[in-house]
């Protein structure tokens, strides 16, 4: 196990595991290879444990550290990335609403290599801030966990699944109805967890069914997940945030694609040039897509640096600034994502489209993975911000 002692440790581990996953990553999207080795590494890397609170022996990484991390795994393989975003911020959850007890404990084993999983996601008829999945207490004060989740992203590979459920009191779950989140051994007795996930992109983060049939939970494993949402917090905000370095990595590696792309394309006729990279149209394109991608880096900069300067003095206005800028950089990141999954075969030409290339799988992971929360909202968010101050509501997707 790697003991990583700095951001700048943290960074380099990040940039070797990001070439040693681009080696592989066409094929294991093109054969859906479930990336099993590649997840052992990133556990033993030490990378889980950056965001641990340094008085529980992590570095307590700040968000533009976490951000470039997620960025960085992106460009090489966008489901490896997306498999810890829960990791992290379930993390965060715990030092917002755990015990001093459950933080050493669930600390210590993130030290030591464990990842966390989620189990969230529920499908309808009700609505997604609804929970069917129920925690009951019993008389002995440990709970029964019941339900089925969806979308549970890394739970194949997870050593803990942290299940978001209602708590049961006796009537039909609502929004309003309080949540917590239970900490379950993935290996635990009446854990199920299937492999379904039949996404066209995305195709290697495991985002299966997990089945909950009267699972227990020791109340030491149950942390308050509603109470997050009472007081300002940059919860919500880190979460959309890691989202959105991931969607800026999808996008800086397609550009990366394009660029080798062109560079073994033909040149157009009409441009009467020896190489396509000395192509003037071409040449504009690289250049749009360029600004496009740099625009949105540099927005994923600032807002990281926006969620770090709301917790180093954490109000309701810096909390929204905080979210507000978030909401600006994933906009910027899922239009850079889109654009240069599609402009990279208009730097390639028609040899990009070839099945063998599978370039079409940054456009397929983009695609995937943007439709994680509507940018429509976002724009809905920041609009009433700039015009009248209004400031966004918490939950955990702002």
């Amino acid at each position: 196990m790697t003991v990583i002692a700095s951001a700048d440790d943290a960074l380099d581990v990040a940039a070797k595991l990001s070439a040693e996953f681009d080696a592989e990553a066409s094929a294991r999207d093109a054969e859906r290879q479930l990336p099993h080795e590649q997840v052992k590494a990133l556990k033993e890397s030490g990378l889980l444990a950056i965001s641990v609170p340094a008085e529980h022996g992590g570095i307590d990484a700040p968000a533009t550290v976490l951000a470039e991390v997620f960025r960085l795994i992106a460009h090489a393989d966008p489901s490896l990335s997306q498999i810890p975003h829960s990791h992290f911020v379930f993390l965060e959850a715990l030092r917002l609403q755990g015990t001093a007890d459950q933080q050493a404990y669930f600390y210590r084993q993130v030290l030591d290599g464990a990842l966390l999983a989620n189990a969230q996601s529920e499908r309808g008829p009700h609505p997604i801030d609804v929970d069917t999945t129920t925690l009951t207490r019993r008389s002995s004060g440990d709970h029964v966990l019941t339900g089925r989740k969806f979308y549970s992203t890394g739970a194949l590979f997870a050593d803990w699944l942290v299940v978001r459920a209602s708590l049961d009191d006796g009537s039909v779950p609502t929004a309003s109805t309080p949540k917590a989140v239970a900490f379950v051994p993935r290996d635990a007795d009446g854990v199920d967890v299937v492999d379904d996930w039949e996404g066209m992109g995305q195709r290697t983060t495991a985002s299966g069914t997990v089945t909950l049939a009267d699972v227990a939970v020791p109340a030491e494993h149950v942390v308050p997940f509603s109470p997050i949402f009472a007081e300002p917090t940059t919860y919500g905000a880190r979460a959309q945030l890691l989202h959105s370095a991931i969607d800026v990595g999808i996008a800086t590696g397609a550009l990366a694609a394009g660029v080798r792309q062109a560079e073994r394309a033909r040149p157009h006729f009409e441009a009467n040039v020896a190489t396509a990279v000395d192509d003037p149209t071409l040449i504009q394109a690289a250049a749009e897509l360029t600004v496009t991608v740099r625009g949105a880096q540099a927005l994923l900069v600032e807002a990281a640096r926006a969620v770090d300067a709301a917790n180093e003095h954490l109000t309701e206005e810096s909390a929204a600034a905080a979210s507000v800028a978030v909401a600006v950089a994933k906009v910027a990141a899922v239009r850079a994502s889109l654009e240069a999954a599609t402009g990279l075969f208009e730097l390639g030409g028609t040899r990009s489209a070839s099945v063998s290339g599978n370039l079409s799988r940054f456009w397929r992971d983009a695609r995937t993975h943007t439709l994680h929360d509507p940018v429509r909202w976002k724009l809905q968010h920041i609009g009433r911000y700039t015009l009248s101050g209004t400031r966004p509501p918490r939950h955990g997707q702002i």
